[in-house]
C-alpha cells in the first residue's frame, strides 16, 4: 500500500471515490441531482487540489482505494484561531473490500501531520458512529458550544 498525497492525475478516482461517499453517505441520490454533482467535481478539483484543498489517498498496486480530504479555509483571527487557517476533514471513504486495515487511520495521520506543516489552529470533522473511535483515538475531541449550528437555505436547494 501506498500512502501519498493526491494531484491531478487522480483526478477521475477522486470524483469516483467521492461518488461512492455520496451514496454511501446518503443513500440514494436523485439522479439529476447527483449528475450535478459529478459534473462540477472536476473542475472544483482542478481549480482547488492542493491550493486550499488537499486529498490524501491510498494506492493498492494500480488504484486508489481510500482517501480523505482537508479543506483550508481562512477567517478573521480570532482567540479560538489565532491563525485564521482552520481545517475540516471531508470525505473519508476507504472501499468495503478494504476495511478494518488501519488504511483511514493512516490516511488520517498524513492528514494531520499536513495541517501541522501549514499551521493551522485546529482541525474539525463530523464524525459518523463508526469513525468515532477512530477520531477518538487520534486526539479529536467532542465539541462543547454555546452556540447552536445553524444554516440558510438558498432558494431551496440542498435540503435533505
Amino acid at each position: 500500500m501506498i500512502f501519498e498525497k493526491a494531484d491531478t492525475n487522480d483526478i477521475a478516482a477522486l470524483v469516483a471515490l467521492r461518488k461512492k461517499y455520496l451514496l454511501e453517505d446518503y443513500g440514494e441520490i436523485p439522479s439529476d441531482k447527483l449528475t450535478l454533482i459529478l459534473d462540477t467535481l472536476p473542475a472544483y478539483f482542478t481549480g482547488h487540489l492542493n491550493k486550499d484543498l488537499f486529498a490524501f489517498v491510498c494506492r493498492d498496486i494500480d488504484h486508489i482505494v481510500g482517501c480523505c480530504f482537508l479543506y483550508i479555509s481562512e477567517k478573521p483571527a480570532n482567540p479560538t484561531f489565532i491563525n485564521g487557517k482552520t481545517g475540516t476533514v471531508l470525505n473519508v471513504y476507504i472501499s468495503p473490500e478494504y476495511r478494518k486495515r488501519g488504511i483511514a487511520e493512516e490516511l488520517m495521520k498524513i492528514l494531520l501531520s499536513e495541517a501541522k506543516n501549514l499551521k493551522l489552529d485546529f482541525v474539525e470533522l463530523k464524525s459518523t458512529d463508526p469513525g468515532y473511535k477512530l477520531y477518538k483515538s487520534l486526539g479529536f475531541e467532542d465539541v462543547l458550544s454555546r452556540y447552536h449550528p445553524m444554516k440558510y437555505v438558498i432558494d431551496g436547494r440542498n435540503q435533505s
